[in-house]
């Protein structure tokens, strides 16, 4: 479900000679209704001709590129990385032209002021630069929201203090805040509020429907003796969007579990065919809708975890986190689905038929080498999307790696993921598999011991490993139990000899001790398998003794100290004097 909204744009160029204001709305297409609605508008600094072209240039980028950016990302640091691009593609033009002047002597440069809304779920983001201006009227209520970057208040203090394009780093200002059906928000020039009272702009804002009440704002200013261009861009939020993570939350907490699930049961349209999985935490039932006859997976809590909160909260990030990384049909990925108007509390996953690679190395299947390259290619495609998305998966291993009836690799389990928006108790949680995790997520420091995309990496190399030789690289691995670290990997080609020089590189270097030895992307470690022989990785190095084992040293010279001290005893007491 997208806005509804009434949205008017309006914009003249008044006594000056150009008009360098520009304005624009973003919508999204259907398949990105998560990203929301973009609204901007920008007032281009008259500096050679050239403020304009900033603020068109500004806007056109920021409403294009806004739906380019991965859904995880949150609205500020998406709109900020824009920007920032943005300011430094404008501030390199305009070191170029410092030396070029105009007809008039002046020296060519652009530069724009940019005020620019999101209305995303059931919030909104403001970003702003310069002397443009956002209000919000609500309740009968005109409130600005936000702060000119001027000298002063004075016509003669106007300068601008920040602008897109005039320094090569750039302070943007956010506000966030909740969306109410009702509300309306006005982004308007200078050449508009530098001449309307806030009492004269609520009263035009909220006449006619939004064309209308900024076509007379726009007029209105002009006609009361505006020397600058006019813009209004005036947006009424009439309905609002799809839940984002908070309103799933929101779900979570107030829908109830449902109770224990048999065949034949229906929920929410949907008929139970089998229950699958519980583990006294979660359960999993193999549902097919009754309308559309699809088979899906339903996860829910465990009776036992009903009230736990914590649970609550992580499963709705999971179900919020794997509908926003496959939106956009993302293959190698489970696809999740929205539960709106969902009577309990689950989260809803495409159903694949087929095993998951732990069953079959169970199993004792024995797969070809060129089976393995292939099948981990597309594991490590998967991975580098999730990646992409600033998401951290956290527990790869045979189990969560399945291979469906219709051929297709997939990542399973997203649960104890990492996508900067999950709870606290699982942002703490130190999840993982311990026999797949990487050496310095058992170091005492936090900074150290964060799981980071390279856990992923060397999670999936030791996935590899064991997928080629049925063996673990480092065996089996308690927690805390660093000394199974302090040797390096026997090579797999050791344990099976039809393995190729080259893939013994790859799983080496995905595996090695040293964390400066291994793949630092998932874009990395897919070239080396797909370049194979052609382009042979170098043989890792072996990590030497003091890396192995830092106190080795004192334990060398503690052990020749004390066979020193034997030998010297052995001299005092056994061989014969004169």
């Amino acid at each position: 479900m997208s806005f509804d909204l009434d949205v008017g744009y309006a914009s003249q160029r008044g006594p000056r000679s150009l008009l360098e204001d520009h304005a624009g709305v973003g919508r999204p297409a259907p398949h990105e209704a998560p990203w929301g609605v973009i609204a901007a508008l920008a007032d281009g600094v008259s500096a050679g001709g050239l403020g304009g072209e900033a603020a068109r240039t500004t806007i056109d980028t920021l409403l294009r590129d806004y739906y380019a950016t991965p859904a995880t990302w949150d609205t500020t640091v998406a709109l900020d990385r824009l920007i920032g691009a943005q300011n430094a593609w404008l501030a390199d033009h305009n070191r170029r032209r410092q030396g070029v002047r105009n007809l008039e002597g002046q020296g060519l440069a652009g530069m724009t002021t940019l005020t620019a809304i999101v209305l995303r779920g059931h919030g909104y983001t403001l970003a702003h630069v310069g002397d443009t201006r956002a209000y919000l009227l609500r309740a009968g209520e005109c409130t600005q929201l936000t702060q000119d970057h001027t000298l002063g208040p004075l016509e003669f203090q106007n300068g601008l203090t920040r602008a897109v394009g005039l320094d090569d780093r750039l302070r943007v200002d956010y506000t966030e805040g909740d969306l109410q059906i009702g509300d309306t928000f006005l982004l308007t020039s200078d050449g508009v509020h530098g001449v309307l009272k806030p009492k004269v702009l609520k009263e035009l804002a909220e006449q006619g429907d939004a064309r209308a009440a900024s076509e007379a704002l726009v007029s209105r200013a002009l006609a009361s003796g505006g020397r600058d261009n006019a813009t209004a861009l005036v947006i009424r939020v009439k309905g609002l969007a799809a839940a984002r993570l908070e309103d799933a939350e929101r779900q979570g907490r107030q829908l109830p579990v449902p109770s224990r699930l048999q065949a034949g049961d229906v929920i929410d349209g949907m008929l139970v065919e089998a229950s699958v999985f519980a583990n006294g935490v979660h359960r999993l039932y193999r549902v097919r809708h009754q309308q559309t006859g699809a088979l899906l997976a339903l996860k829910t809590l465990h009776e036992a975890r009903a009230s736990d909160p914590e649970e609550r909260a992580m499963l709705a990030h999971e179900a919020w986190l794997g509908a926003r990384v496959t939106e956009r049909g993302a293959r190698g990925l489970v696809r999740v689905h929205e539960t709106q108007g969902a009577s309990c509390f689950y989260a809803l996953f495409d159903w694949h038929s087929g095993q998951t690679l732990g069953d079959m190395l169970g199993a004792q299947r024995r797969f070809a080498v060129t089976e393995v390259v292939e099948a981990a290619t597309n594991v490590v495609r998967a991975l580098g999307r999730l990646h992409q998305f600033g998401v951290v998966h956290r527990d790869i291993k045979p189990d969560n790696i399945h291979l469906g009836e219709d051929g297709q690799w997939r990542l399973l389990d997203l649960g104890v993921a990492l996508s900067g928006k999950e709870p606290e108790s699982l942002r703490v949680l130190h999840a993982g598999t311990p026999s797949y995790m990487n050496p310095e997520q058992w170091s005492d420091d936090p900074a150290v011991a964060r799981a980071t995309a390279q856990s992923d990496l060397f999670a999936l190399g030791v996935t590899l490993y064991q997928w080629l030789t049925g063996r673990l690289p480092y065996g089996e691995i308690e927690p805390y139990q660093m000394g199974r670290y302090r040797r390096d990997p026997v090579a797999p080609s050791r344990w099976r000899p039809d393995v190729p020089i080259w893939l013994d590189h790859v799983v080496m270097k995905a595996v090695a001790r040293d964390a400066r030895q291994r793949f630092e992307t998932a874009e990395e470690l897919l070239l080396a398998l797909e370049r194979g022989a052609s382009r042979p990785l170098s043989a890792p190095l072996s990590t030497p003794l003091l890396g192995r084992d830092p106190v080795a040293m004192w334990k060398i010279a503690l052990t020749v100290s004390l066979l020193f001290n034997l030998l010297l005893v052995y001299w005092l007491v056994f061989l014969p004097r004169r």
